[in-house]
């Protein structure tokens, strides 16, 4: 969801924001090199846990759901990497 509302309102990116889908990246990244089963875990069901986020975003920005495309716009590689 943070991804989300970083791409599509623009004029409200903060390092704030930046620092929370850094924090939870690292969370993740963590948790997946401690329990290699919760990224297949994740893989499995991120289609479907990309839809939540998409609702969640529509409802937090404000921005009407169809704003946000119904296909992901980040693929799971992206998701989770540091440097992007």
């Amino acid at each position: 969801m943070h991804l989300l509302k970083y791409k599509y309102q623009p004029e409200k990116r903060s390092k704030s924001w930046l620092s929370t889908i850094f924090e939870h990246r690292r969370r993740l990244n963590k948790h997946f090199q401690d329990s290699p089963s919760l990224k297949k875990y994740f893989l499995e069901t991120f289609a479907e846990c990309y839809q939540d986020a998409r609702q969640q975003a529509s409802i937090e920005t404000g921005l009407e759901l169809n704003i946000f495309p119904v296909e992901y716009p980040f693929n799971t590689d992206e998701c989770l990497n540091q440097d992007f």
